[in-house]
């Protein structure tokens, strides 16, 4: 029996986040369905949705669905965490994909759990649960101060790196889009190996100890597993991550002298190191305010961060992420700032959604958040037009993927109000059309 294809007007939204909303609210017939769309998504009877390019012309929506995903897998079909991240390439990327198109997200992004993936490959303990995404277990780290010079290359073939190398090579054959690989930047990875507290302490007490063993990890690990990368994939992209080398987490002058000037010397030395950037960085409200900084990741206690302005901290974060300019949540300076950035750099516009921004479980009245979200969704779609017509008059640039710019969601879970995203999609699909193109 020919298997039935998926109609394509039931993952188109809004059906396709209304129909995640009723599986969330624990809805049987829900949950029903959507083991039919994903049984036939992981078989791969629905590939075709997958191979439509984001449009040019409008505002695209994108983000860091993973542990939504995780959460389906688990609920669906009793996957835990180590099956849904590592056991079968072909499952993870297609369900992925899946789950952005009945999000209404216009633009595929495949991410993985980064930051525990990078220290993985090198042997760093973990802590697996059935449905949570995994991470370095901080009571046992790989390296100290006595021995963190022994660090060799992992094997690129093998483990880790492997299971990343598959997740690359099928979204790139499911979509035919330019590949991404995405690891830990180097301050977030001595981190994760080393430990968040005894880090910042050497931060404190031995600076010279962390950019020696920053450049150790660009030498023996990034460089070598990013040229891999690019033998295989000569025309794609690298994306860091570094969350812990955020302004809010080790102050701005850490984050420009430390953690970016790793990043500067990974790009200078390496002849693709156009090819490589970093957008998360974090916090930019801490060059105005002394206000007492938190981070997502574990907390510790935190140096007294040089004294260096906005736009200092911009030159420095735009020296490693040319390609775009990104407003994160965390970040909490006025987006106009941005904006102004973008269109003196004519390059497109990210703006962010943080995940305590739609997180379910922490707004107490939902009509309220719903109309503040509607406002505050159309705001943002506005700048980003605003950057992508400016620049689009000026005829200035060139264009890579980032083009016209994105609301982008930094983290979706299964405790997301998908009524709000709803909303911010729908903000970006309904009023995202460009007035000039190019």
């Amino acid at each position: 029996m020919v298997p039935q294809l998926l109609p394509f007007n039931e993952v188109e939204f809004p059906d396709g986040v209304r129909l995640l909303a009723s599986w969330q609210r624990g809805e049987a017939e829900a949950r029903s369905r959507l083991i039919e769309i994903f049984d036939g998504t992981i078989d791969g009877q629905h590939d075709e949705v997958f191979q439509t390019p984001a449009s040019e012309t409008s505002v695209h929506v994108t983000g860091s669905i993973d542990l939504l995903t995780l959460g389906l897998m688990h609920d669906l079909y009793g996957l835990t965490a180590a099956q849904f991240y590592k056991q079968d390439p072909e499952r993870y990327v297609r369900s992925v994909l899946m789950t952005l198109k009945l999000l209404g997200m216009t633009k595929f992004y495949l991410s993985w759990p980064v930051y525990g993936f990078t220290a993985e490959a090198l042997g760093q303990e973990m802590i697996y649960s059935d449905k949570f995404s995994p991470g370095t277990d901080p009571e046992v780290t790989l390296i100290n101060a006595d021995n963190w010079q022994e660090l060799e290359s992992p094997d690129f073939g093998t483990g880790i790196p492997a299971v990343v190398a598959a997740n690359v090579a099928v979204y790139q054959r499911l979509t035919g889009f330019r590949p991404i690989l995405h690891l830990s930047a180097p301050y977030s990875l001595a981190a994760d190996i080393y430990g968040q507290e005894l880090l910042i302490n050497e931060l404190t007490h031995n600076p010279k100890l962390v950019n020696d063993l920053l450049d150790h990890l660009v030498d023996v690990v990034l460089t070598p597993w990013i040229q891999s990368f690019f033998d295989v994939h000569p025309d794609g992209l690298v994306e860091l991550s570094d969350a812990s080398g955020s302004p809010f987490f080790i102050g701005p002058g850490n984050c420009r002298d430390v953690a970016i000037r790793a990043l500067r010397r990974l790009k200078e030395e390496n002849s693709w190191g156009g090819q490589v950037y970093i957008a998360n960085y974090r916090g930019d409200y801490v060059t105005q305010a002394a206000a007492k900084r938190t981070s997502r990741r574990r907390s510790a206690k935190k140096p007294v961060p040089s004294q260096i302005s906005l736009d200092d901290l911009f030159v420095a974060k735009n020296d490693v992420c040319q390609d775009y300019v990104i407003r994160l949540a965390d970040d909490r300076i006025d987006t106009a700032f941005y904006v102004g950035k973008a269109v003196e750099k004519a390059v497109p516009l990210y703006i962010g959604i943080g995940a305590t921004e739609i997180d379910g479980n922490s707004i107490p009245d939902l009509e309220s958040a719903m109309v503040d979200t509607h406002i505050a969704s159309v705001e943002k779609v506005e700048a980003i037009k605003t950057v992508a017509e400016a620049i689009s008059v000026n005829d200035r640039g060139s264009y890579g993927p980032p083009w016209p710019g994105a609301i982008y969601f930094e983290d979706v879970s299964a405790e997301t109000s998908f009524e709000l995203l709803e909303i911010i999609v729908a903000a970006a699909l309904q009023q995202g059309a460009l007035q000039t193109s190019r």
